[in-house]
């Protein structure tokens, strides 16, 4: 039976309770101990002797590589032994490069202590790290079905590449251990969003993708069966959002503190932000995304005395008025503040043990909440487009040998997956009352999903994918979601562009290449990848420039919503002069339209939220912004924001801007 709530130890701060929190941590910029010259000497040319041992490794090797240059360049010397950490860690790729010269990887030979792997990022080409764990008593090729743990680590501002390689190399074998634990590196402190988020998954592919398995995939999916999901602090707010936006991933979702919402966690944070940036709050907070608990078990943990307690309070408070059964506990540690202890680590296991060995719901429902289609995996269906972006909007379906069932609210597209066709196939479908003819899918060896799309007068219409009218969505059916804001951009693959030529005016010419600077200092020192540059088709395009500098922009300009000319600049029916203004944006690419095309912008937010609590990752400049340039000596890419907003459903200026 799945009961509403189960609290292992009720104690209730009402201070925390209320919503209104002080959780948010200080973060002082920390103290730099940079080698002395005679080291740094060193540390240089050992690099650059690794640098040439590890030329066409894998990225197995070559994030040690990674790791020796990104400690150097950004002067991340954020440890007293950092300097010897860097050297153990080229020792090790030397060691690792001379391995797989001869076709070798002993580190997979290694059992109950981390390894390090390396994967090659489809977002910017970037090789990325993470470790893994595998447990003394594992045989490849054996019947016994192991578990996968994905924890994800907390906020640690001296963390870097070295520092993250180094705790594996130096780590001794632990005692047996029931799971196989898989550690994200995220690239760094950014609460797993993003690129972060990317990371997760990527890493988990990747390690799934490996050799050692000794079985096919679908052998594995099944052996595997979905992974836990758990972390603490940052770890916890960013298992709240992953497991709570993508629930059906996962077999449990265990967070330890952490924040589940902007507002009540930044200090200070203005009572009314622009519509455009409070619209964009509803992308990451987990707590609007609470009823999603409904798909998957939740272990929370929380120290009685711990400011981010309000985590899962915050959770617990949405879910009070929600009438669904839950299998939901809350761990609270009587007089602890902010740490889990091994002993509440053990609690929190045998909690995931009896959450994972419950039954299995015996309908087919799906009841998912989403303010997006960015999240809008939802079991058997998928949720493609929605009557008003932003706003709540919730699939309520069953389906079964009669037929399937669905009610909806605020979605005016979503695809029926192939699972739901595969398994028995549909012999009814029923869609907010209305009973929908449903499309010849073929045999459940080859069957398909299809599409069902509202129209405007909110007749519900079945297709095959292909079939749909293209210009009613603000979606991608094959690709991937097109919904904006401009930073949806970076979480997936994408490639830069900048001015080849003089452009139209002086003062946007320094504005623009500031602001293309910027984007790549950024990127580097926060996202841990050099920005990919070219003009290839495949990603997300972003241009820099104007139509003079840049040709692809001339080149797309006729099918974008604004007029820019070197005299004029036109957005959503104002005139500005464009010799002192800027436009940026985010638009389904005209050359390729299951991709972004984003103009003079990169992460709306900058180096100062990078470093303060990544609760202030969060959209600045919603969908199109014009920009006057406001240049000073220490700030060249400092601007005015004159009007900024969000496109409609349809990729249309909405009538009201800010």
């Amino acid at each position: 039976m799945r009961c509403r709530l189960r609290f292992a130890l009720i104690v209730w701060v009402s201070a925390l309770g209320s919503g209104v929190g002080f959780a948010q941590p200080r973060f002082p910029t920390p103290k730099t101990y940079p080698p002395d010259a005679a080291t740094l000497k060193q540390i240089e040319m050992k690099t650059a002797e690794l640098r040439k041992a590890v030329a066409n490794t894998g990225p197995d090797v070559q994030v040690y590589r990674k790791a020796a240059e990104w400690i150097v360049r950004h002067g991340d010397w954020l440890q007293k032994d950092s300097a010897q950490q860097t050297l153990r860690i080229i020792n090790a790729g030397f060691e690792r490069a001379q391995a797989a010269r001869t076709g070798q990887s002993p580190w997979w030979n290694v059992r109950g202590k981390p390894i390090i792997l390396g994967y090659q990022s489809r977002v910017d080409g970037s090789t990325q790290p993470y470790r893994v764990t595998i447990p003394t008593g594992y045989k490849p090729g054996t019947d016994k079905k192991w578990r996968i743990d994905i924890v994800l680590h907390g906020r640690d501002s001296t963390i870097n590449e070295v520092k993250f390689l180094h705790a594996a190399e130096i780590a001794k074998p632990g005692t047996s251990q029931e799971a196989i634990i898989l550690e994200p590196y995220g690239r760094g402190n950014n609460a797993y969003r993003w690129a972060g988020e990317a990371d997760v998954f990527e890493s988990v592919a990747d390690f799934l993708s490996r050799p050692i398995w000794d079985i096919s995939q679908a052998d594995l999916s099944h052996k595997m069966g979905r992974p836990v999901l758990r972390g603490f602090s940052m770890g916890g707010a960013g298992t709240w959002h992953i497991g709570l936006h993508h629930p059906f991933q996962f077999s449990v979702i265990g967070p330890g503190a952490g924040f589940t919402t902007t507002r009540g966690y930044i200090r200070n944070l203005p009572p009314k932000l622009p519509e455009y940036q409070e619209k964009c709050l509803h992308i990451y907070d987990a707590v609007d995304y609470a009823e999603n608990a409904f798909n998957v078990p939740v272990v929370a943990y929380s120290g009685e005395k711990d400011a981010q307690k309000a985590a899962a309070d915050n959770i617990e408070n949405v879910l009070k008025s929600f009438s669904e059964p839950l299998r939901f506990t809350h761990l609270i540690a009587p007089g602890l503040e902010h740490r889990m202890p091994p002993e509440w680590q053990a609690k929190a296991e045998a909690e995931y043990k009896r959450m994972m060995a419950l039954p299995a719901p015996k309908d087919r429902r799906v009841r998912f909440v989403t303010y997006t289609p960015r999240y809008g995996h939802a079991g058997w269906a998928t949720i493609h487009a929605l009557d008003k972006q932003y706003e709540k909007a919730v699939l309520d379906g069953t389906w079964d040998k009669s037929g399937m069932q669905i009610r909806t609210s605020n979605i005016r597209a979503l695809g029926i997956t192939t699972d739901a066709v595969e398994m028995g196939g549909i012999a009814s479908l029923t869609v907010d009352g209305q009973s929908v003819s449903v499309p010849k899918v073929g045999s459940s060896s080859n069957a398909k999903p299809f599409i069902l799309m509202k129209d405007t007068k909110g007749k519900w219409h079945a297709s095959p994918p292909g079939e749909r009218s293209e210009h009613l969505l603000k979606w991608s059916d094959t690709q991937g979601q097109l919904q904006g804001p401009i930073d949806d951009a970076f979480g997936a693959e994408f490639r830069v562009l900048g001015p080849s030529r003089a452009g139209q005016s002086p003062t946007t010419d320094a504005s623009i290449a500031a602001s293309l600077s910027r984007f790549g200092k950024e990127w580097d020192k926060w996202m841990r990848g050099t920005l990919p540059m070219g003009d290839k088709l495949t990603g997300n395009l972003v241009l820099f420039g104007d139509p003079r500098s840049n040709p692809l922009i001339a080149k797309v300009l006729p099918k974008l919503p604004i007029t820019w000319t070197q005299d004029k600049l036109i957005v959503n029916g104002i005139t500005y002069d464009a010799r002192t203004h800027v436009p940026v944006l985010i638009y389904p690419n005209p050359l390729n339209p299951k991709r972004y095309v984003v103009l003079n912008s990169g992460h709306t937010f900058h180096d100062a939220d990078f470093r303060g609590t990544n609760a202030l990752l969060y959209p600045r400049l919603g969908d199109w912004a014009v920009l006057k340039p406001t240049p000073t000596k220490d700030d060249p890419a400092a601007v005015e924001v004159v009007v900024a907003g969000l496109f409609d459903e349809n990729w249309q200026f909405s009538k009201k801007s800010q």
